[in-house]
């Protein structure tokens, strides 16, 4: 067979495309119109702020906070906040809930100064639920704080009262929406099409009010994103990523609020993070830095095993603050962030337990604050005493303990070329600590006390290996 010139100049062009397209692991990449549009961290100063919160604060209010898991004296046993989902509460009498949403005890500097204690560095608050209920008067529904008893904006107090704290707002936002009559779980019928191409617009202009309204709001927490209606409007949702993005510069959005041609959610079809960092991690923390796939990342945990809307009742075990402080020191040492629920009351009060724990975790931030915020993934062994963090853009190391050994003695393996220069805990900067040579770059620290009744922290100042001399010989098999 004859190949003229042009067809094999098509062909090599063909050709060359094609091995373009493969990965670096030997995997062809698709090409996507609705995919990632970046590949690794954001580098801005926006993304770098978030990226060492290290400890944050989650709020979810509205119209179920009222019922608090209960209806009629019967116990709804799912999280709160889904109780209009239940067959046991007819639909139009919980959206009448709006006319008992009166919270006389809500105080937005109260709020904000429960989290400054705690220690939080920024906050993700519910502008709407899946239920529909709007926490602002958008002008876009009826179905919102105006048209309640109470009728003045939640969201703008709130926003103005933690900005005042020093602490970042980011709003939350349910795409479902149960109470919109043009919402749909999937889009089977012209009917169907017709009703949720309203519902679009409808979520449009909300989303681009909320970033109007509250301009120092740093970012958009998105849920209820699931449902298969949702998740074929790939070319829509990318649109209105692109204008919210051209709205805000420097807009921060996870990674639930789009998905792609393929029907990808979080991962495109490319395994390509989409959005700024990944929120895949509800209530639950990674094990190793491999599980986060170089992506920024943070964990929004509850108290109870899965309540965040006010419960009156907390079933199960209740998470104790040595517990959440623990999963606050594995989330920084593995580069993310870990993020606390609250529930207030339909009164508008914080609870008295969450506040409680809010005291305790700030009593020890305090203190050891320093090896939380602005830290990253260390880059060492982990030991069965606890975690290492490291101050981002230094060599200083931190060792946040929890479980100290018997012998009082916490071992450390270093990279090579390097050595401890001193040691000491942060609570104590004065008093070094006695640090042994074991082999080669691992070491143990020893502690003067081994009665701790709570983690504590010790800093590790590295220096370059200087060699002590000591060298040792290989077991031999």
């Amino acid at each position: 067979m004859k190949i003229n010139i042009k067809t094999f100049l098509y062909m090599f062009i063909f050709t060359c495309c094609a091995l373009s397209a493969q990965q670096a692991d030997g995997q062809e990449k698709l090409q996507l119109k609705h995919g990632s549009h970046r590949v690794g961290k954001r580098t801005d100063a926006v993304m770098a702020k978030w990226r060492g919160y290290g400890l944050g604060q989650f709020i979810h209010w509205g119209l179920y906070a009222i019922p608090g898991g209960e209806w009629n004296g019967k116990q709804y046993n799912g999280a709160a906040e889904w109780i209009r989902s239940w067959n046991g509460i007819p639909k139009s009498t919980y959206d009448s809930l709006i006319y008992k949403f009166n919270p006389v005890n809500f105080n937005a500097e109260e709020w904000a100064a429960t989290a400054k204690q705690m220690g939080a560095k920024y906050v993700t608050i519910t502008t709407k639920h899946h239920d529909g209920f709007c926490l602002w008067p958008s002008k876009y529904t009826n179905y919102t704080v105006a048209n309640s008893p109470w009728k003045k904006d939640i969201m703008k107090p709130l926003i103005d009262a933690y900005d005042k704290q020093g602490i970042d707002v980011i709003l939350y936002f349910s795409v479902m929406d149960w109470n919109h009559p043009g919402w749909r779980y999937d889009i089977k019928t012209k009917e169907d099409s017709i009703a949720f191409e309203g519902f679009k617009q409808f979520t449009r202009n909300q989303l681009l009010e909320l970033l109007t309204l509250y301009p120092t709001a740093k970012g958009l927490w998105f849920d209820g994103t699931w449902d298969k209606s949702w998740v074929k409007q790939a070319a829509f949702a990318d649109e209105l990523e692109t204008e919210m993005r051209k709205l805000r510069p420097g807009l921060i959005i996870g990674s639930r609020f789009r998905a792609d041609e393929n029907g990808k959610r979080h991962f495109d079809s490319n395994g390509v993070l989409m959005g700024d960092y990944e929120q895949g991690w509800e209530r639950k923390i990674p094990n190793k830095i491999e599980d986060v796939h170089g992506n920024d990342w943070d964990c929004v945990m509850t108290v109870p095993e899965n309540q965040w809307g006010y419960n009156k009742a907390w079933k199960g075990h209740i998470k104790t603050t040595n517990e959440l402080l623990e999963m606050t020191a594995k989330c920084v040492s593995l580069g993310g962030n870990f993020v606390l629920n609250f529930g207030p009351q339909g009164d508008g009060a914080i609870r008295k337990e969450e506040k409680q724990l809010a005291a305790q975790i700030g009593d020890w931030m305090k203190t050891n604050n320093e090896a939380i915020y602005n830290c990253e993934y260390a880059g060492l062994e982990k030991q069965d005493w606890g975690y290492f963090t490291k101050k981002t853009g230094s060599d200083k190391l931190y060792m946040i303990v929890f479980n100290v050994p018997v012998s009082g003695a916490l071992k450390v393996k270093l990279p090579a070329n390097t050595s401890i220069g001193k040691s000491y805990l942060l609570a104590q900067p004065a008093q070094l600590l006695n640090t042994e040579e074991i082999s080669g770059t691992e070491y143990f620290i020893h502690l003067k006390n081994t009665a701790a009744g709570k983690p504590f922290v010790v800093v590790l100042e590295p220096n370059a290996k200087k060699g002590s001399g000591n060298t040792y010989d290989k077991a031999k098999t």
